[in-house]
């Protein structure tokens, strides 16, 4: 996943870029870094840990400049070494090139083959260094050119914000998997993954990044660009932005994330009512939304069964299995005083690999509940992706391996029940727009041998 956000001609550029990336944090918790410049100098600071423990009034203060980008990570490629910080940070023929990038590129073993036999040494494992090796071997005409054929060698998702001396620059790959917005503070612009990082910083959203767009900021002025055939492709915004990823307070692919979430369980309730039960709850807090929407569909009251340690990070972006475990048992408590022999609707977002719902299953059945009915706001996921979400591969994604009523019976839960396909793409907007192959197997191009078998283009034609 990861957050990223740019700013151009702020005199507080890193003080917003520390902001917007606690605003983002939930996007990444491994790493975070922030590169400023002056218009002489580069100067950056990169470390594992939140934003909140890793940068201080004094670490800030010396990210001088009024041009910054930052970048919070979770990886998906690359290790979690320190080396693989972002933003990544280069010098090309003098002018300094800072990139922070959100989404996972599909031909890097191609590109890494191609650039190593020209003479390429890479210092880190990121698919996000070779976009600085692609624009290093680019003919170096004006900056608009230069940066459209290093793009245009990319396949896969992107949404990358370029700090090029002092010419802020934001892209998103053609398809426009990953949202990336665009907003003003006063006289300055901002970029950012979503728009929770304006609110945060007083910023006013203006719109955002079109899929295959590139935008350049300079002295105040913005001029855009799409790559060829950017803007005539078929769009394939990841649809799990906005089930899971995305806070519910950001706007992003045109559409409120907190609505999308309601709409998504109250269709839930539509397709899979439970006609007996006390009432309903979610796992906090992504599955919260989804409830509310069920609960009023259905008519059912809705309760608070689970109260969230809020000093725990997400389980489902730890990097390791162990510390998900782990996260799980200590994240949420069940009330017992509420849950104590009553037959409860629990409300989930999705169901990865399973284990997490067992353990939340688990401890709802120490409480004393009598029945749970597990109902899901998204399809099984049943394919890997390979676009920035860290489900790499089918052997980890109960749905995969599991039918409905085996998954029930693993998670522990009296019935089991998953919005479909066609119930969670009617509720959203541009439906047609949005990838969701991990779901269905239909994705929107080819994928490499690298990545699991050869898997043939279906959904853009």
């Amino acid at each position: 996943m990861c957050g990223i956000v740019g700013v151009s001609n702020h005199r507080d550029a890193a003080k917003i870029i520390f902001l917007s990336l606690y605003a983002l944090q939930h996007r990444g918790e491994e790493a975070c870094g922030i590169v400023s410049y002056d218009g002489k100098k580069i100067y950056a600071e990169k470390t594992t840990g939140l934003v909140a423990d890793s940068f201080d009034e004094r670490s800030v203060a010396h990210l001088k400049g009024s041009f910054a980008v930052g970048h919070t990570r979770y990886s998906t490629t690359g290790s979690s070494s320190a080396k693989n910080i972002q933003p990544f940070l280069a010098t090309h023929k003098g002018r300094p090139i800072a990139i922070a990038h959100n989404g996972n590129l599909t031909n890097t073993e191609f590109l890494s083959e191609q650039l190593e036999d020209g003479g390429s040494i890479f210092q880190t494992t990121m698919d996000s260094e070779m976009i600085v090796h692609l624009l290093a071997k680019t003919k170096n005409g004006d900056l608009k050119s230069w940066m459209t054929e290093a793009l245009c060698q990319l396949k896969g998702s992107y949404s990358l914000v370029f700090l090029v001396g002092d010419v802020l620059i934001g892209a998103r790959d053609p398809f426009g998997f990953r949202p990336l917005c665009l907003g003003m503070i006063n006289d300055a612009y901002i970029l950012a993954s979503e728009t929770c990082a304006f609110d945060l910083v007083g910023a006013r959203f203006v719109r955002e990044i079109e899929p295959g767009e590139i935008v350049f900021i300079k002295s105040g002025r913005i001029e855009s660009s799409f790559l060829p055939l950017g803007n005539k492709k078929c769009k394939a915004q990841c649809v799990f932005e906005n089930i899971y990823f995305a806070r519910p307070d950001s706007h992003i692919f045109h559409d409120n994330v907190y609505s999308v979430r309601k709409r998504l369980g109250a269709q839930l309730a539509k397709e899979h009512p439970v006609k007996k039960a006390d009432f309903v709850m979610a796992i906090p807090d992504s599955g919260s939304y989804a409830a509310l929407g069920y609960a009023q569909a259905s008519g059912l009251p809705l309760e608070i069964g689970m109260i969230r340690n809020h000093y725990i990070g997400r389980t489902f972006i730890q990097p390791a299995q162990f510390l998900r475990d782990f996260r799980v048992r200590v994240k949420l408590n069940p009330i017992r005083d509420i849950l104590k022999g009553k037959k409860i609707v629990v409300v989930e977002d999705s169901i990865v690999r399973g284990t997490t719902s067992r353990s939340r299953v688990e401890e709802l059945r120490k409480a004393g509940v009598k029945e749970i009915h597990f109902r899901v706001s998204c399809p099984p996921i049943r394919f890997p992706c390979f676009y920035g979400i860290d489900f790499p591969s089918k052997k980890e994604l109960v749905a995969s391996k599991k039918s409905i009523k085996e998954t029930a019976r693993f998670i522990q839960v009296d019935s089991l029940k998953y919005l479909s396909l066609s119930g969670m793409l009617s509720v959203m907007k541009n439906s047609q727009q949005f990838c969701h192959a991990c779901f269905d197997g239909h994705y929107p191009e080819v994928v490499p041998q690298k990545a699991g078998k050869y898997l043939l283009e279906k959904g853009c034609k």
